[in-house]
């Protein structure tokens, strides 16, 4: 899989992605990930990506024209293009959620275009395949949001995590009524800690008592 991530600080990504999980998917070749600086596609000698807003107000606007030669830049060197999927990091967004990881899964190519400043001229929307939000509170850029996103879904991809070990994690499962379920408590050594015990069936040796006060446990954080 390969993440295409426009922006304008690509530096920003150099700690999250060259280390743990994401450094040894990108070293097995099993993930991409690879950056364009949005200004680079700016044609005026001072290579200016935003401007002032019509009708006024504060703040500066991504221009539609710099972004679109960006995206469609991309587009032309991907050799499975339609195979890609260009998302608009924004507020607008739909909420990105487990479900949606897994939907981008089916990609081999992804396009993320991160925003700054006041925002995107409204004509870029239309540039792009979907929206995605990752929550309902304002950060200083699309960066952080790539980031989680990739992450979440370098982790689907097969042969990134050891095999079975997503299976029981916080939303990979749900209840009969469709609501995703948070993963079972965890102990290990000392067996106890501060007066708190580990519990006792978990070191019953019995493998279905364990397996049912696990989902117990899920549906209990659920609730």
């Amino acid at each position: 899989m390969i993440f295409n991530i426009i922006t304008l600080f690509p530096e920003m990504f150099n700690g999250p992605f060259s280390e743990s999980i994401i450094k040894r998917a990108q070293e097995k070749g099993l993930v991409e990930i690879k950056f364009h600086r949005l200004r680079d596609y700016a044609t005026d000698k001072h290579k200016t990506v935003d401007d002032t807003p019509y009708g006024g107000g504060k703040g500066m606007v991504f221009k539609v024209d710099v972004v679109d030669r960006a995206i469609l830049n991309l587009k032309s060197k991907i050799s499975k293009a339609k195979n890609c999927r260009t998302i608009l990091l924004s507020p607008q967004g739909q909420k990105f959620n487990q479900d949606k990881a897994r939907e981008l899964t089916k990609y081999d190519n992804i396009i993320l275009v991160c925003g700054r400043y006041e925002g995107f001229d409204e004509r870029v929307r239309d540039l792009v395949d979907q929206e995605i939000s990752i929550g309902d509170f304002v950060l200083t850029g699309g960066e952080i949001p790539a980031m989680a996103i990739v992450d979440a879904v370098s982790r689907l991809v097969p042969a990134v995590l050891a095999e079975k070990s997503a299976e029981n994690e916080s939303f990979m499962s749900k209840d009969e009524k469709g609501n995703y379920l948070l993963e079972y408590p965890q102990y290990t050594r000392p067996i106890e800690y501060k007066g708190e015990k580990v519990p006792e069936v978990l070191m019953s040796g019995n493998h279905a008592k364990i397996e049912k006060w696990r989902q117990e446990q899920m549906k209990m954080k659920r609730d």
